[in-house]
């Protein structure tokens, strides 16, 4: 009688930790990033994009290029609202999955008391979407700033909010564009998105 009682224990402990081996699996579930291009954006420039993103995140996806969305036109700036964008690519956007919309447009959004503020990027914390535009960066330096806005709005959807640190990618623009002073993520900010699996394939740490 010993015996089976001991052999049934025993088989309890392996079930219990396969179970658990089994969550920690599904907890390791990495998020798929779909660059979403939006048609006045090249995929060209999108694959751009997607490339740098490699580097420090590997599970990059490029989506065809669709037309933005007509209710997020605000007609009377002639410009989108970037709220708008993340609300249709969200509705388009399955678990394991975020969407990230790419432009050359005019985004805004509302701040504070500015009901239609212009803005380089918009994504909510945490999120299944983001937007950034090209629209107010230096064309002279457009490739490496539009790389640091896209990074920094998929910074947001996983859960990072802004940071103090004037060099990090989570420094908030206050309004302006300090792009250029930026130089990679925190360590602060590398150690959470490392909870979100991020691998930092070839993170340039000194």
């Amino acid at each position: 009688m010993k015996w089976i009682l001991f052999l049934f224990s025993f088989l309890t402990v392996i079930s219990c930790k396969e179970n658990h081996q089994n969550k920690s699996e599904e907890n390791r579930e990495t998020v798929v990033l779909q660059l979403q291009p939006f048609k006045d954006m090249s995929m060209e420039n999108a694959e751009k994009i997607a490339d740098q993103i490699r580097k420090i995140y590997p599970n990059v996806a490029i989506l065809q290029p669709i037309d933005l969305p007509e209710n997020a036109y605000y007609k009377p700036r002639n410009r989108y609202r970037a709220d708008s964008i993340i609300k249709s690519l969200s509705l388009q956007t399955e678990k394991g999955f975020i969407k990230v919309g790419l432009t050359h447009k005019d985004i805004s959004a509302t701040k504070g008391n500015i009901p239609d503020f212009g803005i380089m990027g918009l994504g909510y914390r945490p999120g299944k979407s983001c937007a950034a535009s090209t629209f107010r960066l230096n064309p002279a330096k457009r490739e490496s700033q539009f790389y640091k806005i896209v990074i920094h709005e998929i910074g947001h959807t996983q859960g990072l909010p802004h940071c103090p640190e004037k060099t990090c990618f989570m420094r908030d623009a206050e309004g302006g564009n300090p792009t250029d002073e930026e130089t990679d993520f925190c360590k602060k900010c590398k150690e959470f998105l490392k909870t979100k699996h991020w691998e930092f394939v070839i993170a340039n740490e000194a």
